[in-house]
């Protein structure tokens, strides 16, 4: 399958990688050149669809970086999608690519992009035909038989600029595209969110203006979730510079003996980027094809259809998920690996819905869903955390051989890749697990406190920025010393 993903490739453009690494200033430049893109995109309707600016799902358009009824319904879906199951396929042996060589990582990639469009076009069809979530209205000249396939098209069109775009950062700018398009969305999400509180329909101002003695508390109340974001912001910022160090010494430099930093979150937010992009299509797909089953044969399932769930009248369906016919996810066994969402109806009633609540079918209480989730997430994590590290060279025996090649050892060892081999994985895979699990239980309980911008949201943007802000810090360091530039083999 790789090498046909591989074979098609030929036929798509792609960008040239730099002649020479560009300068911070540079990298700087593209890289607001592609911000200004893609919210230039973002807020690009779709030709025969409604506004829905502000509408559809939020999870789904805060981790996925998109914006439902525009160019970027998708977001980075597709492509978010495509290396989860490249990387599930590599790691069953089902493709056979050889991720430690530059040449398969460059055929890995590849094939990654095409596989993504293909998911596209499946995703465009799957929002425009069979969500309900992207209603058509008539254009002139256009008839509306064929105005879901153009509608699809458009789709399509805003997945590969940002294909593209992620390509153009990942060469020329700072980062990965991915990781960029996620903390602009989440930050976007925030401000917008924050906004809302303060002066929207029972917001801040409108709390004050009442007046009353309970005025204050009151408004508090209404920026509880903004607290929230700041909370969740500290912790996972305080989280990100937790780290273990390991003596080491280099072998042209005598007598220097600095430590190599191994983070808590070894793996960075990338487990919880690919199992909140999984739980997402669980969420797309199921409303997808069971939407359409609920509605043309049981009508309303909440009413006198499905009351006294009767499993030999009704069928395993309504087990299997409930979606409602917005196409969300509300009961069923998918519904319970889905986050709950916060409703805007105050944080009381958000904690009371929690606590209290439960599914309109099957009755199961969302205090089960909530801890169904967190641990779902977590777990997810840690094995998508574990495939990553194999993948991406950041195992022991990679990084032992990476640091070889540079002339470090560890101190009192033999100059032997083994031997740093052994050392490191005595921390590496215990980082893995623990840090891949921890950043997907604080995801998760973050996205149970309707953070704005979403607990699993803010725990990206904020891992996003703090990478970014060690790279670039990096790339000066490098810059202004073009000795250690070389020592370091840069």
């Amino acid at each position: 399958m790789i090498d046909a993903l591989h074979s098609a490739a030929r036929f798509l453009p792609t960008i040239k990688p730099p002649a020479q690494p560009p300068s911070v200033a540079e990298r700087l430049k593209w890289t607001g050149i592609v911000l200004v893109l893609y919210f230039a995109l973002y807020h690009t309707p779709l030709i025969g669809v409604p506004d829905l600016f502000g509408g559809g799902v939020d999870f789904l358009q805060v981790i996925t970086a998109s914006n439902i009824g525009g160019l970027l319904t998708t977001g980075i879906g597709p492509l978010v999608l495509a290396s989860i199951f490249l990387q599930l396929f590599a790691g069953a042996g089902l493709i056979n690519v050889d991720l430690k060589s530059r040449e398969g990582r460059v055929k890995f990639s590849e094939a990654q992009k095409v596989l993504a469009i293909v998911l596209a076009f499946v995703e465009g069809f799957i929002f425009v035909y069979f969500t309900g979530l992207i209603p058509l209205e008539p254009v002139p000249g256009i008839p509306f038989d064929i105005l879901p396939l153009i509608v699809v098209l458009q789709i399509v069109l805003g997945s590969v600029i940002i294909i593209f775009l992620d390509e153009l950062v990942t060469k020329y700018g700072i980062g990965s595209g991915i990781s960029l398009f996620i903390a602009a969305g989440v930050s976007f999400a925030v401000f917008a969110g924050l906004i809302s509180l303060i002066f929207g329909p029972n917001g801040v101002v409108e709390t004050i203006s009442a007046g009353g003695a309970e005025a204050l508390p009151n408004a508090l109340l209404v920026l509880a979730p903004f607290l929230f974001t700041i909370v969740v912001f500290l912790a996972v910022a305080y989280a990100e510079g937790v780290k273990v160090e390991i003596p080491i010494a280099f072998q042209r430099v005598r007598g220097l003996v600095p430590k190599l930093p191994l983070k808590f979150f070894y793996v960075s937010n990338i487990p919880v980027i690919f199992a909140s992009a999984l739980i997402i299509n669980i969420q797309l797909f199921a409303g997808g094809i069971l939407t359409s089953q609920y509605w043309d044969a049981f009508g309303d399932p909440t009413t006198d259809v499905l009351a006294g769930y009767d499993f030999e009248k009704h069928g395993i369906l309504p087990l299997i998920g409930y979606v409602d016919q917005q196409g969300n996810l509300r009961d069923g066994l998918l519904y319970l690996f889905t986050p709950i969402f916060y409703q805007g109806q105050g944080i009381e009633a958000h904690f009371a819905f929690i606590l209290e609540g439960t599914t309109p079918v099957l009755g199961i209480p969302e205090w089960v869903h909530a801890l169904v989730y967190v641990l779902f997430l977590s777990l997810l994590s840690v094995l998508f955390g574990v495939f990553w590290v194999e993948t991406a060279n950041m195992d022991a025996k990679s990084v032992a051989q990476q640091l070889a090649s540079t002339g470090i050892q560890i101190p009192g060892f033999r100059r032997d890749p083994r031997m740093l081999e052994s050392v490191l994985n005595r921390h590496i895979f215990p980082l893995t697990v623990v840090g891949s699990f921890a950043v997907g239980l604080l995801a998760a309980f973050a996205d149970l406190t309707g953070a704005l911008g979403g607990g699993t949201g803010i725990l990206l943007t904020v891992g996003i920025l703090y990478r970014m802000y060690e790279q670039l810090e990096q790339m000066q360091m490098l810059e202004a010393n073009p000795l250690l530039s070389k020592l370091l083999g840069e």
